[in-house]
Order: C-alpha cells, then sequence, then structure tokens
C-alpha cells in the first residue's frame, strides 16, 4: 500500500511539475533536510503498521493520539512557539475525548505499545521537521517529491522480496489510496505553512470521529456510546481552538492598525 500511494503521489507531482520540479529536487540546498524528514517519516508508519500487527485498533489509536501532545511540547521546545493557555487547553480536551472513544483501560505494556508510541514520536517529530523546511521556502511540491521518493525506493525494495500478484481492481484500489493520500498529504504540507505546530496538534484530533463516521457509512458500525462522548469532547477542542485563534487574529489585526 505504501510502495502504490508514494508510486501515485510521485507520478501526479512529475505530470504536474515536470521537469522543473525533478531538477529543484536535484539541486535544492535542502537534500539533507528533506531525506531526513522522510526517513523519519516512513519509520513513523513501519512502526505503526507493526504495532497493529498485535495491538487492538482502540489500544493503538489511543496511544498513537499521544503524537499531537508531543507536538505541541516540541513546538514550544524546538520552533520556540508560543503555546498559549488556550492551544494547551485545547490539545488537553482532545487527548481526554480521545481516551474516551478508544477505550484504553487495560493497555499493558509490550513491544507493540512501545512501537506505537515511537511512532507517535517520530510522527511529531517530523511535523516539526515539517514546519522548519517550510521556514526555508521549500515549495511543497518538493517536499511531496523529497518524503515520496524515500518511502518509493524503499518499499519497493521491501516489496521485491515480498511481492504477490495484484487483480486489476486492487490496482485501481491501490492507485485510488494514493490519489486521495496525495490530496491529503499536499493538504497538510500547505497547513504547515500557514499555521503554528501547535495549532495544526489539536486539528488531527478530528480525524477519529471520521474515522468512526466513514466506518459506520461503509461498514455499518454502531460505535458504543462513550465513541460520541468522545468526538463530543473533540469537537469542543476544536471550537475552542477555532474561537480562540480567531480572536487572536482580531487582536493582532487591530493593534497593527489593518
Amino acid at each position: 500500500m505504501l510502495f502504490f500511494r508514494s508510486a501515485t503521489i510521485l507520478i501526479v507531482c512529475c505530470a504536474i511539475g515536470g521537469r522543473a520540479l525533478l531538477t529543484r529536487a536535484a539541486t535544492t540546498n535542502l537534500k539533507r533536510q528533506l531525506l531526513f524528514r522522510g526517513v523519519v517519516n516512513l519509520l513513523a508508519w513501519l512502526s505503526y503498521y507493526s504495532a497493529a500487527k498485535t495491538l487492538p485498533l482502540a489500544q493503538l489509536l489511543c496511544l498513537y493520539f499521544a503524537a499531537p501532545l508531543m507536538v505541541t511540547v516540541m513546538a514550544r521546545q524546538i520552533l520556540k512557539e508560543n503555546v498559549t493557555a488556550s492551544r494547551w487547553l485545547s490539545v488537553g480536551i482532545g487527548f481526554i475525548g480521545v481516551l474516551f472513544a478508544s477505550d484504553p483501560f487495560g493497555v499493558s505494556a509490550s513491544p507493540a505499545t512501545l512501537l506505537v508510541l515511537i511512532a507517535a514520536a517520530l510522527w511529531g517529530y517530523g511535523a516539526i521537521l515539517m514546519r522548519q523546511i517550510a521556514h526555508h521556502d521549500a515549495a511543497t511540491m518538493l517536499q511531496m517529491v523529497s518524503v515520496n521518493g524515500v518511502f518509493f525506493f524503499a518499499t519497493g525494495a521491501l516489496c521485491m522480496a515480498h511481492w504477490q500478484p495484484l487483480t486489476s481492481s486492487q490496482i485501481a484500489m491501490l492507485m485510488g489510496v494514493g490519489i486521495l493520500g496525495g490530496i491529503a498529504q499536499f493538504l497538510v504540507f500547505e497547513t504547515i505553512r500557514l499555521i503554528q505546530a501547535s495549532v495544526m496538534a489539536t486539528v488531527e484530533y478530528s480525524a477519529l470521529p471520521w474515522a468512526f463516521m466513514l466506518g459506520y457509512l461503509i461498514w455499518h458500525d454502531i460505535p458504543p456510546l462513550p465513541v460520541f462522548l468522545g468526538a463530543g469532547l473533540i469537537f469542543v477542542a476544536g471550537a475552542i481552538l477555532v474561537h480562540a485563534e480567531r480572536r487572536a487574529a482580531i487582536v493582532t489585526i487591530r493593534d497593527h492598525g489593518v
């Protein structure tokens, strides 16, 4: 899946950016940072999928959603962002919502739990690296080509040892994963250029209600009551963040006389 996703994204990026994009990727002064960020992201995915083999989904989600908390802490320590009280409150309420929805009670220490926590930490650090690279004015397409290039060659090498024949419908679905993943990736990269990492961290929690809603629409899974309570808390966290950031923007505009 990762191989087809990265291959599809690379094909689309090259079709849009052409030779100029490939030339820029080969000559940019940010090659080392972009390569490092791709490796960090790849290790996060491999750790997450390895943990998913043995860890129940609820516990997997709960542990993985420690990532926004890590992003908020690292944004303050590494990027020196001003993490306001409203952002801390929002990310805290969001994490409590995840606890409700995921029902994590009974999580025990194991290699799988360690792997998913490593994945969360690597994802959080990857978000920080995205922000740092964006400060150097690296274009979104350049970041996408670099990161997916790392994925393409690494997962391609692994696929050669474990390749299985695919049907035409499976190939079509894998390409669909690549197209949807590419659109999402583009939006994430553009977002990180526009807002601080600590703000983006809370928005990450919104993935959980979407996951349960899609589960109902596609597989008719009906979530239990704690899921609705958790989703409500995540909504409250997002509302607090939007309200606080809107007020801060109004104050900034007023103070600058715009």
